[in-house]
């Protein structure tokens, strides 16, 4: 392995992908010179936009597989799930970095980022966030390092190899603090966030979704990985882990049922607006389909775990957008649309993680295909 070169093949897709990422860093950093005020549609009225939202609310919890992972595998120890370790700690890694980037994007004044270490903001939410996100992070690039160490730096394989234990506990520990204080942020906004998403159990509700999204992208990146280095992830091991999303699901359900009943805004569910509608369609399409499929011999098959992987994963996402722009449209007193340049930087970020986990598969033991030279965009 320590003699095997680099590889990383041009396709027309990769290229495409490649100026994608080039746009993203060019408008970034004339962000990062000018403020936000030019590339960005922010206001006073609508501090937090898509950067916020998309690239780090949501990617955040997208991003949740690999601590479910080394729950299931290294915790639990049910060694048929290894197959996929690797992959969604790989993953989970990029996902972590993309969530610093957006986020580092969208500080003001971003030259001043370093503060929060020096600065014990301990009451605030954010303060707590900061710190649990970039701990996590690092411990992330920590435990990629036994993969980096096969191939390069080898004599400090095994140093990092006698660390994994202590960075695998200490890997779980922080992603269930930060993914229900990211929920906790808007408990403050008890007059300002529709009625349909703001409860006191939201941190809860962000903490089960971010678990139950980790199965879902576990098996829409295999199906996709699968598909590109032939290399197919047993079924039962995808549906294995499908069903304990499910009974995450089941629970996330039934604590949904009981805040709307608790506080008795079922009214608001089927009022027919554009809140009830889209609340609607994320607990419908994110939530309860993809339990029917889980459970019913739709989960017995590829396709139908696919299906499934992308129901959730687009549940989650609709759920954190619902949570961030149509939960807050109705307080704001303003109007936000993300401007091309906000949406060429998240969608830039998105190629630059594709375009990574391309060349780390190829040129790393994560997935074990045959043939390295297989394309996979």
């Amino acid at each position: 392995m320590a003699t095997q070169g680099w590889s990383f093949k041009m396709t027309p897709i990769r290229k495409l992908l490649i100026l994608l990422a080039i746009i993203c860093t060019v408008v970034a950093i004339f962000r990062l010179v000018t403020g936000l005020g030019i590339v960005t549609n922010l206001s006073d009225e609508w501090p937090w936009g898509l950067w916020i939202g998309f690239d780090v609310l949501t990617g955040v919890a997208l991003a949740g597989g690999g601590y479910f992972t080394a729950i299931i595998v290294h915790v639990l120890h049910k060694d048929k799930y290894h197959a996929i370790a690797r992959s969604a700690m790989l993953t989970s890694l990029l996902g972590y970095l993309l969530v610093m980037a957006g986020l580092f994007l969208d500080i003001g004044q971003w030259f001043n980022f370093w503060r929060p270490f020096v600065s014990w903001g301990h009451t605030s939410v954010l303060f707590e966030v900061f710190w649990c996100v970039s701990c996590y992070t690092t411990i992330q690039v920590l435990e990629f390092g036994e993969i980096f160490t096969e191939k390069v730096g080898v004599k400090w394989h095994n140093a990092f190899k006698s660390a994994m234990p202590f960075l695998l506990i200490i890997g779980i520990i922080f992603p269930t603090l930060h993914q229900s204080s990211l929920g906790g942020l808007y408990l403050v906004a008890v007059h300002k966030l529709y009625p349909l998403w703001w409860s006191t159990m939201i941190p809860y509700f962000f903490l089960i979704s971010s678990f139950f999204v980790g199965p879902a992208m576990i098996c829409v990146e295999s199906t996709l990985a699968g598909r590109a280095y032939n290399h197919k992830v047993p079924v039962d091991v995808l549906r294995g882990l499908a069903k304990i999303g499910g009974y995450f699901m089941l629970l996330y359900l039934a604590l949904k049922i009981f805040d709307l009943s608790s506080r008795n805004v079922w009214n608001l569910v089927f009022a027919g607006n554009l809140e009830g509608n889209l609340f609607l369609a994320e607990l419908v399409l994110g939530v309860i389909i993809p339990i029917l499929i889980v459970f019913t011999g739709a989960g017995a098959t590829r396709s139908g775990l696919f299906i499934y992987g992308l129901l959730v994963s687009g549940g989650v996402i609709l759920n954190r957008m619902n949570v961030v722009f149509t939960g807050m449209s109705g307080s704001t007193g303003g109007w936000y649309f993300p401007s091309v340049w906000e949406w060429s930087v998240s969608i830039g970020l998105v190629a630059i993680g594709i375009l990574a986990y391309c060349f780390i598969v190829e040129n790393f033991r994560i997935i074990d295909h045959d043939d390295h030279n297989k394309i996979a965009a």
